[in-house]
């Protein structure tokens, strides 16, 4: 019975934190930017786990995600502007936009599979971006297609004029996605598609069709991508030609790699990672790129499920060996992970400033606080000494930590009484 209560609160936990991410904040600190930044969090989260139906759950690479939740916020927009629909409504008219672009384009991008699929899905994306700037009439040209989202109808005394009513709307049609796509995954549907992504021969053999089986995925998948389109629509008031193009669908994958393919919270937490370097990050030094793209090489490199499955993994160690034996190689990776980050930034800045200038790379504003990069380069190289060996040192420490968590008890205790 303890262990059902267990295994119940530890699958309730990552929804209360969704919850928790989504609603304490603009309680705490009401301010617009604060209001902006968490639309966009919850925008890329229903877009991210949109996005794994394909990648985590059936095994389809997509380049031209994009093109599903732009359309569908493009058709959104022109159905809020022609017909005065309920604002709340909105976001449900997106996602069947979306989803009637992934009946059109998933008949063909399904034909294939694997590689090919990946690269018909690309073609189909650069085409739908190209398509955007050549018919300014549907798409808007370059100032793309505006609503004023407080023209519809109110609903009671709300007319989603302000920020905060807005975002109330996005997060909980966020958090319904999210509800929406987590039965979805357990639905027998869903388990054919991981059979279809796991070996599609005998999925085949066994009377399964897995081209119906990936075009019903990718319309499913287009439908809540074009929620997620248009709870940005909702926020911005706006969905311009950047709505389909390669950059966004590129975003989304990075999003689902970082945070895991393999989990289904994985995109959700990859998905605040993006957001964060691109707005938060991006707030700070015009080198954001850079760091993300280290980031996900880092990601990449040392947990290839990504952060969901690096939880998990340190999560069962914890569970295994207990806190205290564990603390000693976290607390010296810690350490190590902070010596070395601080030594790259410097260096990066550094060099942002050797070839922008001192305005664009010198100087780093943290909290209202303006920290100056060393320009010297012996003190650069001086400084990235003292951070680099004391990193270095306590990377030998924690290795030899994990080291010691992975041999067997008996040997363990042999080490220490010969200590």
């Amino acid at each position: 019975m303890r262990e059902t209560r267990k295994s119940f609160f530890r699958s309730l936990t990552p929804w209360l934190a969704l919850i928790l991410l989504l609603a304490v904040p603009p309680f705490v600190w009401p301010q617009s930017w604060l209001l902006a930044y968490l639309a966009q969090t919850a925008t890329m989260i229903v877009f991210a786990l949109s996005y794994n139906l394909l990648l985590g759950a059936t095994g389809l690479l997509s380049f031209g995600h994009a093109a599903y939740s732009g359309l569908g916020a493009l058709i959104a927009a022109q159905v809020f502007n022609a017909m005065g629909v309920p604002l709340v409504l909105l976001p449900l008219i997106g996602g069947i936009g979306g989803a009637l672009c992934g009946v059109l384009f998933g008949f063909v991008s399904t034909r294939r599979a694997g590689t090919a699929f990946a690269m018909i899905t690309l073609g189909l994306g650069e085409l739908v971006a190209a398509a955007a700037w050549t018919l300014p009439d549907w798409f808007g040209g370059e100032a793309g297609v505006a609503i004023d989202r407080a023209s519809g109808p109110l609903l009671g005394s709300w007319s989603f004029g302000p920020a905060r009513e807005a975002y109330a709307l996005i997060a909980v049609w966020c958090c319904l996605a999210c509800a929406a796509m987590f039965a979805l995954s357990r639905t027998p549907f869903m388990r054919l598609a991981n059979a279809v992504r796991d070996n599609p021969a005998r999925a085949a053999a066994i009377g399964c069709y897995p081209r119906r089986v990936r075009y019903g995925v990718v319309v499913l998948s287009a439908f809540f991508a074009g929620i997620a389109g248009t709870l940005g629509l909702i926020n911005v008031e706006l969905v311009s030609t950047e709505s389909v193009g390669m950059l966004r669908s590129g975003a989304v994958l990075i999003a689902t790699v970082i945070g895991g393919s393999a989990a289904f919270f994985g995109p959700i937490a990859g998905a605040v990672v993006l957001t964060f370097f691109s707005v938060a990050v991006a707030s700070v030094t015009r080198a954001w790129l850079f760091y993300l793209g280290l980031f996900f090489v880092a990601i990449v490199v040392v947990s290839p499920d990504g952060l969901a499955g690096f939880a998990q993994r340190h999560t069962t160690r914890i569970a295994a060996h207990g806190w205290r034996a564990c603390r000693a190689a976290y607390a010296w990776g810690t350490v190590a992970a902070l010596l070395w980050t601080a030594a790259i930034v410097l260096a990066v800045q550094w060099a942002y400033a050797v070839q922008f200038g001192a305005d664009d790379g010198a100087v780093l504003n943290v909290a209202g606080l303006s920290l100056e990069v060393v320009s010297s380069p012996f003190r650069l190289g001086v400084v990235l000494l003292m951070l680099a060996v004391p990193g270095a040192i306590a990377a030998h420490y924690a290795i030899r930590a994990q080291a010691r968590l992975a041999m067997p008890a008996g040997q363990t205790r042999t080490m220490g009484d010969a200590r």
